[in-house]
């Protein structure tokens, strides 16, 4: 399964992103490889518009099949819905806590955004 993280930096120890759109990185953690690979989302945190659909769309071209972040507003929920990748809200502390939580059930799949646009 590959698992995206919105993170603050580049690094597996680095501090989830409460922010889906405005993440400044995003980590792609591949379960079965156990590989992490970092990549920017440099381009869409000074979007004024649009930058939960752009950061969703780089993630489906990822082929990710979760997200992991603090919080999801409702135009990159469905943006990410429609490339078929679940949304995990309520992410905290580091990228592999997130994601050590995550794979324990302690982080549960949202079926609707929980934050409003332009968060």
């Amino acid at each position: 399964m590959k698992i995206i993280v919105t993170s603050e930096g580049q690094q597996n120890s680095s501090q989830v992103d409460p922010r889906f759109g405005r993440a400044q990185w995003f980590i792609l953690y591949d379960t079965e490889s156990q590989a992490y690979e970092s990549f920017s989302n440099e381009k869409n945190l000074n979007l004024a518009q649009g930058a939960g659909i752009q950061a969703a769309q780089q993630v489906v071209n990822h082929n990710a099949e979760v997200v992991i972040t603090g919080h999801c507003g409702p135009k990159a929920f469905d943006t990410l819905s429609a490339g078929g990748v679940k949304i995990a809200t309520g992410a905290k502390g580091t990228v592999v806590d997130a994601i050590k939580s995550f794979l324990s059930g302690e982080l549960k799949f949202v079926d609707s955004a929980d934050v409003q646009g332009h968060w």
